[in-house]
């Protein structure tokens, strides 16, 4: 258990310095700055193997198990240079983020680009936490490709470091690196399903609460004229109208209702807030579906009704940095 301790702290320590070694940079070259190499598991194993084979050599005095060791040892040093050079050159542009729900998994696009007319064969790249991909640069110059990331809460989800290791061409060696990634992801809550949408109807502050979406007729609000037909009380004919010779008309009066949906931090009062939030998250989706009107009621937010894909997306990013250090905590790196 110590030993297993003293490896982790001193790989962490490693892990530490080659970041500080790397500032956040949108593009970036490999080169012998960034890159680092050791011999793997099958490397020091064949070490072992020369060294004995070097022993009986000597012990024995045979020119043949000379002569063997020493093209294996050669090899064994050809090899740091083309296991270094399958990661020289290489340049990674760090493109974009994509938004995602808690729970998922957050995707982050990567271009990888060939120097020159260089191959890169068997590279593997993985974000600290997220599973590993390996791509080839044989006939491509350049490569696109999504890391995952999973995220476990809302907020601003910023990329863990990018492992770039690879053991070609015989695996005696590890090539890798350790880059800082420039880009960050917005994690929206959690969809939750509840309540009903009958107690979704509500209103806004200031003039909002009084714009209207439907009609009803029978009101007392003014639309228009339409013609006169038989039965109708003659209270509402349009005298002036008639006076002027353009006909019997009767006038026609509405009643206006709101129709839109408000999406109010008073609803629901018996959740705890972020129940509450998730629970708006999935009400969210629904009305987008629907194609319905809809806003959004928090403390210190509001946002007016309407639909649309843009909407819906500021609603969601709303919801996801509200109750947030300044709307922009970052999320602290798993240890």
């Amino acid at each position: 258990m110590m030993i297993g301790s003293i490896r982790q702290r001193l790989g962490r320590a490693v892990f530490d310095w080659s970041l500080r070694r790397s500032p956040r940079l949108k593009q970036l070259t490999l080169s012998q700055r960034r890159i680092y190499i050791m011999p793997s598991r099958a490397g020091f194993v064949f070490l072992m193997l020369l060294l004995v084979m070097l022993i009986l050599a000597i012990n024995f005095q045979n020119n043949l198990m000379f002569a063997v060791t020493f093209l294996l040892a050669s090899l064994f040093v050809v090899t740091i240079l083309h296991t270094y050079a399958n990661l020289s050159g290489l340049t990674i542009r760090f493109v974009r983020g994509h938004p995602c729900f808690v729970g998922e998994q957050a995707a982050f696009d990567l271009t990888l680009t060939a120097k020159g007319a260089r191959q890169y064969e068997s590279i593997q790249l993985r974000l600290r936490t997220g599973e590993e991909t390996a791509v080839d640069l044989v006939e491509e110059r350049q490569r696109s490709l999504t890391l995952y990331q999973k995220a476990s809460r809302r907020g601003f989800l910023p990329a863990d470091a990018l492992q770039i290791e690879t053991f070609y061409p015989l695996g005696l060696f590890r090539a890798w690196t350790w880059l800082q990634v420039d880009l960050t992801s917005l994690v929206y809550p959690r969809p939750v399903e509840g309540g009903r949408l009958s107690d979704l109807s509500g209103s806004g502050s200031g003039d909002q609460s009084q714009a209207h979406i439907g009609e009803r007729h029978g009101g007392e609000e003014f639309s228009g004229l339409e013609q006169y037909q038989a039965g109708m009380s003659l209270k509402r004919v349009a005298w002036k109208n008639y006076a002027r010779g353009q006909g019997m008309y009767a006038k026609q009066y509405v009643e206006l209702n709101d129709n839109r949906r408000w999406l109010s931090w008073d609803l629901w009062p018996e959740l705890s807030p972020e129940d509450r939030i998730s629970r708006f998250t999935w009400w969210v989706l629904q009305l987008h579906r629907r194609g319905e009107e809809y806003g959004l009621l928090l403390p210190g937010i509001e946002i007016s009704p309407d639909r649309g894909e843009a909407h819906r997306v500021r609603v969601l990013e709303a919801l996801a940095c509200f109750g947030l250090d300044d709307q922009h905590r970052i999320q602290e790196r798993t240890p």
